[in-house]
């Protein structure tokens, strides 16, 4: 058997296993990466997607990204938001702010604060039980907050482990965590981009104990900078395998490197490229009960497509959003606006909350 026929072959095999719906192992999922059709893995993680949600419906969450500093020492070289503490527009939200956000958010009928920002050395953990406490007992909203990178970074300028640091943080009123500071789980990719982060490693152990503590989280990936298809595959490996331990990732969400001038200058991945990814990573993990759009990334019209390549969810509406669009890159969507993005896909579109829980239905009109 030649190469040429010898890839055909194996591929197809891949091919065959997506279709009955059987796990990719990683030398069945790098064939697909590279060498799968774009329209086939979109037909294959549509597929996907019927098995595991068969209903017509298309999930969102009613949310606003907090951002309570900008000042962080990561010094990520994708990073266009972050500030250092002498910057002059460097920042640390006073309560008032914070409580107007979340104010004009449970107005409109909001359930989540996304509540992230940097390292920054002036916080230490009663700071953050201290501001959870208050949001807590002020409002009725669901507090998603921390990536695993800010709270390794709270656990170790806090001179406490990562266990304690979770324990008290959702013992003040922490809910969930976000799948941030991921980036791609490779530490030869991070050496390059966030070599002051947390390695691949450390935020895979604070998924794990936060999990075991009983605090669901997201979990994301950022391609297109310097990674490889083996890369992706090592991400995707690594958060299939903690999935099959905890089962506590509620939904994966892929988004695409938004090219930082004079830093990590790369081209701009392409629509096709996101799509590609996302119908890849339905395959791929099939233990994660959601992929979730980045229309915030890629806009709302291919969020929309997305629905046809394995998506599920919307993600949130996002009120407000500070970290992407620093980099150059601004969608903004109303709640209306999202109802009829999914009705227009031909999807019933349903209000979440966090965990994934239907609190509205709007129904599709006739």
């Amino acid at each position: 058997m030649n190469s040429v026929s010898g890839t055909e072959s194996t591929l197809a095999a891949a091919v065959e296993r997506a279709r009955e719906g059987l796990r990719l192992s990683p030398a069945d999922g790098l064939f697909l990466l590279r060498e799968g059709d774009f329209l086939l893995l979109g037909e294959l993680a549509a597929r996907a997607r019927r098995r595991l949600h068969p209903d017509p419906l298309v999930t969102f969450v009613v949310d606003r990204n907090v951002n309570y500093t900008n000042i962080c020492v990561t010094e990520c070289r994708f990073c266009a938001f972050s500030r250092r503490p002498s910057d002059p527009d460097a920042y640390l939200l006073p309560w008032g702010e914070i409580a107007k956000k979340i104010e004009g958010l449970l107005s409109v009928g909001g359930t989540q604060i996304l509540l992230q920002g940097g390292h920054n050395p002036a916080l230490r953990i009663d700071d953050f039980e201290n501001l959870f406490r208050r949001i807590k007992s002020s409002y009725p909203v669901h507090l998603h907050a921390l990536s695993p990178s800010e709270v390794s970074y709270i656990a170790r300028i806090s001179r406490l482990d990562v266990r304690t640091t979770l324990s008290r943080l959702k013992a003040a009123g922490l809910d969930s965590i976000p799948g941030g500071g991921a980036e791609i789980l490779s530490d030869r990719v991070r050496a390059v981009i966030a070599p002051k982060k947390v390695t691949a490693d450390e935020w895979i152990g604070v998924m794990r104990e936060a999990h075991l503590l009983g605090i669901p989280s997201s979990a994301t990936m950022m391609f297109g900078s310097v990674e490889t298809e083996e890369d992706i595959l090592e991400h995707l490996t690594r958060i299939r395998t903690l999935q099959d331990e905890t089962r506590g990732f509620t939904a994966f969400i892929p988004w695409s490197y938004q090219p930082v001038p004079g830093e990590l200058e790369r081209d701009e991945a392409t629509a096709i490229d996101y799509l590609r990814i996302v119908a890849f990573s339905r395959l791929y993990l099939d233990n994660v009960p959601n992929i979730q759009a980045s229309w915030v990334t890629q806009g709302p019209k291919i969020g929309q497509v997305a629905l046809f390549f394995g998506v599920n969810d919307m993600g949130g509406t996002m009120m407000e959003e500070n970290v992407v669009s620093a980099a150059g890159t601004a969608h903004r969507i109303t709640i209306e606006e999202m109802v009829d993005l999914i009705r227009e896909a031909g999807f019933e579109p349903c209000q979440r909350d966090t965990r994934y829980k239907i609190i509205r239905r709007f129904r599709t009109r006739g």
